[in-house]
């Protein structure tokens, strides 16, 4: 996706979650549904990057993604820090430094870009999204496809019950 998409985290109903993390970096509990604060692509680059990687350090965040995207540690802070104050990074100071964690793992993270993008760009219809699929995809892997039919059989059997 080009350009400025904002998201949020969404859980299946459509409200807006965040998630609160404990000392250990677990999950703890969905934290209160409050109004979400959008975040730009490369404010969701970084996020997802330490969502992977796990808690990290601005230092080692900017050599293993900073690096990577042409951006100074001191754009790598700010960026963490502007996470942080919206709520999708936690922070803890771990033997002197701080360590920034995600309130969230990359798979939510993805669903809500594409649930807000759903919402937003298409009106809350995935039928544009599958058509496009259908008629202009055309690297769509063998595994891709399996994974799609499996998905629509979970909701064929969702609706039955």
């Amino acid at each position: 996706m080009s350009g400025d998409h904002r998201i949020a985290l969404l859980d299946y109903s459509g409200s807006h979650r965040y998630l609160s993390r404990d000392d250990n970096g677990s999950h703890k509990r969905p934290l209160p549904v409050k109004k979400p604060v959008p975040i730009g692509d490369q404010e969701l680059r970084l996020l997802r990057h330490i969502a992977r990687a796990g808690p990290c350090t601005v230092g080692e965040a900017a050599d293993a993604f900073g690096a990577q995207h042409g951006l100074a540690r001191s754009t790598v802070l700010t960026v963490m820090e502007r996470l942080r104050g919206k709520g999708y990074l936690t922070r803890k100071k771990d033997e002197g430094v701080y360590r920034y964690a995600s309130v969230a793992e990359d798979a939510e993270l993805v669903r809500g870009v594409v649930g807000s993008f759903v919402e937003k760009a298409l009106g809350g219809s995935v039928s544009p999204f599958v058509s496009y699929l259908a008629e202009e995809a055309e690297d769509i892997s063998d595994e891709e496809l399996r994974t799609l039919q499996g998905l629509v059989a979970r909701l064929e059997a969702r609706r039955k019950s």
